[in-house]
């Protein structure tokens, strides 16, 4: 049975984040953000490494299990639409260690790579 989707949207995860990450192509950049905290969320790995451009993916990635998501605010977006070929988001996820509130404020940089969107870098706020 479906739940809400944990990036935000109100959808349900059936129809929002999972079928991105099970293969889908992304249409827009907020739809690939919104895609890679759903990943986050469920730790997956392989997604988050597909999702990042070649050029910038780092070899490992260390997935704190004591790290509790608890939410995603896209505060803004520039372009990253279906026929741009790059894109912005900006965002504040909220996540939990340790008992401890954290927040993560980035501006992240989208572009197409072989005709998917993928995550190039960010800069935090």
């Amino acid at each position: 049975m479906s739940e809400l989707c944990p990036c935000g949207s109100g959808l349900q995860d059936s129809n929002c984040c999972l079928p991105i990450i099970q293969g889908e192509t992304a249409k827009t950049a907020e739809a690939l953000m919104r895609s890679r905290y759903t990943a986050y969320v469920l730790k997956d790995e392989a997604y988050l490494k597909h999702s990042w451009h070649p050029s910038t993916r780092p070899m490992q990635l260390n997935l704190d299990d004591e790290q509790r998501w608890l939410g995603l605010k896209i505060k803004a977006t520039e372009a990253g639409n279906e026929d741009d070929e790059t894109g912005v988001v900006e965002f504040v996820a909220r996540y939990k260690v340790g008992g401890k509130g954290h927040r993560l404020h980035e501006k992240s940089r989208f572009e197409r790579h072989e005709g998917r969107w993928v995550y190039t870098d960010g800069e935090l706020k």
